[in-house]
């Protein structure tokens, strides 16, 4: 009996810690009270399907989203693509972020073969040098790298993984969006908590 005991107290403990490691992965930026975060793949073609809805769900709440890279070994371009947006994040985050939407509009026209081009088009059009390489040191792909380890950490098993966090200390401070047309009432109820 005492072995059974021992054995439910580990496991109960396991599952708290993974709880907390979840919880402390899983929180808005500084100064919001609720923000919604995904994790995406940029040649996943839900994920472009989602990032309308997303990007709505900001602007009517005025609440930030934080978006991880997380590409799928499937995807021949999706990591390659996610360096070039972390490129364009070092302009400013907007851009980055915009390229990641110009990609979602257009990820059926991009292949691997032609996304350096798509990319060189896009710094252009916003008057920005692509260089030659991109991440000569690695620091891009190490900042990739670590949302990928995230998303594995949180147990990911597909694009877009989205949540709704907040920064309250009891309760939930996070739920995941697993049916997208429920994203605003989970908002919702997440402010009102």
């Amino acid at each position: 009996m005492t072995k059974k005991l021992g054995f439910f107290a580990v496991l109960l403990t396991a599952a708290l810690l993974a709880a907390q490691d979840k919880a402390s992965l899983l929180r808005p930026p500084k100064g919001a009270s609720v923000a919604i975060v995904i994790f995406e793949d940029l040649e996943c073609p839900d994920c472009a399907r989602a990032a309308p809805l997303v990007e709505e769900a900001a602007r009517t709440y005025k609440i930030p989203v934080v978006r991880h890279d997380f590409p799928l070994p499937m995807h021949p371009w999706a990591y390659d693509a996610a360096i070039l947006a972390r490129y364009f994040d070092t302009h400013s985050k907007s851009l980055g972020n915009d390229f990641r939407d110009t990609v979602f509009k257009h990820q059926i026209e991009i292949t691997k073969d032609n996304l350096r081009s798509f990319a060189e088009k896009y710094a252009q059009s916003h008057k920005i040098d692509l260089p030659f390489v991109v991440d000569p040191d690695g620091k891009l792909a190490a900042l990739v790298n670590a949302d990928r380890d995230r998303g594995i950490q949180l147990g990911l098993q597909h694009t877009p993984t989205l949540y709704v966090v907040s920064n309250k200390r009891s309760g939930t401070p996070f739920v995941e969006v697993v049916d997208r047309s429920q994203l605003f009432q989970l908002i919702d109820t997440m402010r009102k908590e």
